[in-house]
């Protein structure tokens, strides 16, 4: 009966990708209507984030997963930081490349905070290996790996949602995007 669940999960992966897909193209789009809520299941969101971890790092990133909370969620993966670097155009030294070759499970904690069209991703802790990094190696962990792919994230501080939407809220049953009325 598991064999028959895992099959079932991985033929239908691909339809939650595309179901996460073609919600955030309405809103995207400016199809959505004022008022609507968009619902998106842990599946759907964890089938959509396996395949954009491809687009954005083909390589050194592998088995992302999130798990959601209350205005929380936990994101996991196996990151080969110097594979994503190398793959993302990054020169490394020797140094620092000996001290990040291979493959660490990675543990990432945030608490989100959203209302008004406005929002605020907070990291809560960081884990590589199972070691709790902080301090000024997170911050080097963050500019070096992070923001390359991202140069526009904002971390600890408030930004604006896009596409009209009002709020986001994050529970361990799903994620909704209310838009604005």
């Amino acid at each position: 009966m598991r064999v028959l669940f895992v099959w079932i999960v991985l033929l239908t992966a691909p339809a939650w990708a595309d179901s996460v897909s073609r919600k955030l193209e309405i809103i995207q789009s400016g199809k959505a209507k004022p008022g609507a809520v968009f619902v998106i299941t842990p599946m759907e969101l964890n089938a959509w984030i396996r395949v954009k971890a491809l687009e954005v790092a083909p390589v050194g990133f592998r088995q992302p997963r999130i798990e959601l909370g209350n205005n929380a969620a936990n994101g996991y993966a196996l990151i080969d930081f110097l594979k994503v670097r190398h793959a993302a155009g990054v020169e490394t030294n020797w140094l620092l490349a000996k001290l990040i070759q291979g493959e660490k499970p990675v543990k990432v904690s945030a608490r989100f905070q959203s209302a008004k069209g406005r929002a605020t991703v907070y990291l809560q802790r960081v884990e590589i290996g199972g070691l709790a990094v902080s301090g000024a190696t997170l911050d080097f962990l963050i500019h070096t790996f992070f923001l390359p792919l991202y140069p526009n994230a904002k971390i600890d501080e408030p930004f604006e949602l896009a596409d009209r939407i009002d709020r986001i809220d994050v529970t361990p049953a799903d994620v909704r995007i209310h838009m604005k009325k």
